[in-house]
């Protein structure tokens, strides 16, 4: 991607930075930053383009043995824009792109059969009808094995040729699916229906496991056979770009499940410091991560994704703090400041130990 280093039309900014960005690149940059192993299927040009993402993508950890090349078509791209307030623009080169080329011809059935878990975009789905036939196979192939698949539907109606055949697209390739990760304007588009609850439940209906809906400022919804609920969105003073959030939120939600957390975090044991912790007020919780404002990819600008990534770090840190992982680290008190002292330690540490970012 090259994104804009000044606000305005795309057609007037004289300077762009080049950056490694994509729905499929971003959460498994995010999972592979909190400790997972991550690998990622693709096809580059062989290219200038191609040979930065491959790089970039061993820098952040990123398994590539099945990222393969060609001579034949370019690697795509994406421009952005940079805006002061709302969504930026953005416009695609990924037509006949290296990845679209991607068909069946070039699943490697070993590399999946050691993957516990495959996530896919409707961006892979709607690249062209042989990189949809190559999900379509590898979703079937994970399920017959027993593996788990998510899919975030990612909605880009300027990939596709109407509405309608991307409708039918994408509720195909969720069909069987584990864990559905729609925003609430998609699940509008894919189902006619206009409230969460129904929508999870076309889902659901359909053989989906979990429904998790993103709904923005108003948080998120949740459904499967046995339950649902609303949790309250993560409030910020200040938000500088909106793109990537729904790949953090991804990582977030895969990496808590492969790891067997909990949906959403009991709050009934307050003697607990992460229990106190996840009752403060909504004003303690923004005054923290004003401290904590860092971007999770090197590649990318600091300014994108610091609402979404301080909030998975912190998920992680309180879930081993109330195991008793953190050793001198943790802190006793309930006070959530002094939490924060030991959180700053345990990073400083982690960070010298790993010579990595702030995940694990």
């Amino acid at each position: 991607m090259f994104y804009a280093n000044e606000a305005g039309s795309l057609d007037e900014v004289r300077s762009f930075t080049k950056a490694l960005v994509g729905a499929e690149t971003n959460v498994s940059s995010g999972l592979a930053r909190l400790g997972l192993r991550a690998g990622l299927v693709t096809k580059l040009g062989e290219d200038a383009f191609g040979r930065f993402i491959a790089g970039a993508l061993r820098q952040e950890g990123i398994d590539t043995q099945n990222v393969m090349f060609t001579k034949d078509h370019s690697t795509g791209m994406l421009i952005k824009s940079k805006v002061t307030s709302g969504d930026p623009e953005v416009e695609y080169f990924r037509r006949h792109s290296a990845a679209s080329t991607l068909s069946i011809a070039d699943f490697n059935e070993a590399y999946f059969a050691g993957a516990r878990h495959l996530h896919f975009t409707g961006i892979s789905v709607a690249l062209s009808p042989e990189c949809r036939d190559f999900a379509r196979h590898a979703r079937q192939f994970m399920k017959k094995a027993g593996k788990t698949v998510s899919f975030d539907p990612n909605l880009r109606p300027k990939l596709w040729p109407d509405t309608q055949t991307m409708v039918e697209a994408i509720n195909e390739a969720s069909e069987g699916c584990d864990w559905l990760l729609p925003g609430i304007h998609e699940g509008k588009i894919l189902t006619g229906y206009t409230s969460p609850e129904d929508i999870a439940s076309f889902y659901l209906d359909r053989g989906t496991s979990l429904v998790i809906i993103k709904l923005g400022t108003e948080g998120a919804y949740y459904k499967s056979a046995d339950a649902e609920g609303y949790v309250k969105r993560f409030r910020v003073e200040h938000v500088v770009d909106t793109v990537g959030a729904g790949d953090g939120f991804a990582a977030g939600v895969i990496s808590a499940l492969l790891e067997g957390l909990p949906l959403v975090p009991k709050r009934s044991n307050a003697a607990t410091p992460s229990a106190h912790w996840l009752s403060c007020q909504p004003e303690t919780w923004t005054a923290i991560l004003r401290d904590l404002s860092w971007s999770p990819f090197c590649s990318a600008p600091a300014r994108i994704r610091q609402v979404s990534y301080p909030c998975l770090f912190l998920h992680r840190w309180f879930h081993k703090l109330n195991k008793g992982e953190l050793g001198s680290f943790g802190d006793n008190s309930n006070n959530p400041y002094s939490l924060m002292r030991g959180l700053s330690k345990y990073m400083q540490a982690y960070n010298a130990d790993r010579n990595t970012g702030y995940f694990l």
